[in-house]
């Protein structure tokens, strides 16, 4: 009998079946630095599974964003991006590119975590956190058309 792979495991540890569909979107949002839109995860998939539609991706996305496989990524603008790195970590928007980022070695103060549990009186389980800021690569761009 085969060995179950780490993704089935995983899947199967979090209460749902493990379909072709979503080992690929698992695949593909785990092998990505990137923090894709459905749409971009969609076109990835479809290399694999070629019959695949948008809407599977979609629902696919959505379940296993609250099993918790996956993080969804919302916007200012309500945009959704995906992450498969479900490690607590943060992330960083530029708003003239949209690229996001993961913030790497950032973590946030256990004293912040404590107070919020304290003023809230919820028993903080995590956070999401999204800093928004110019990008290195947009802010030479603005100052190259300044210099001008």
């Amino acid at each position: 009998m085969n060995q179950p792979t780490p993704i089935e495991e995983t899947v199967h540890r979090h209460g749902l079946r493990l379909t072709p569909q979503r080992q690929v979107i698992l695949e593909v949002l785990r092998a990505s630095r990137e923090h894709p839109d459905a749409a971009w995860v969609y076109q990835q998939v479809r290399q694999r599974l070629p019959h695949i539609s948008l809407g599977t991706v979609y629902r696919n996305l959505a379940t296993l964003a609250e099993k918790g496989l996956i993080q969804e990524i919302t916007l200012t603008d309500n945009a959704t991006h995906w992450d498969g790195d479900t490690t607590p970590h943060t992330h960083i928007l530029c708003p003239e590119c949209r690229r996001i980022t993961d913030l790497e070695s950032f973590t946030l103060p256990e004293a912040l975590l404590e107070q919020a549990q304290r003023v809230s009186g919820f028993a903080i389980q995590g956070y999401r956190l999204l800093f928004i800021g110019i990008c290195p690569s947009c802010a030479a761009q603005h100052q190259r058309v300044d210099a001008r």
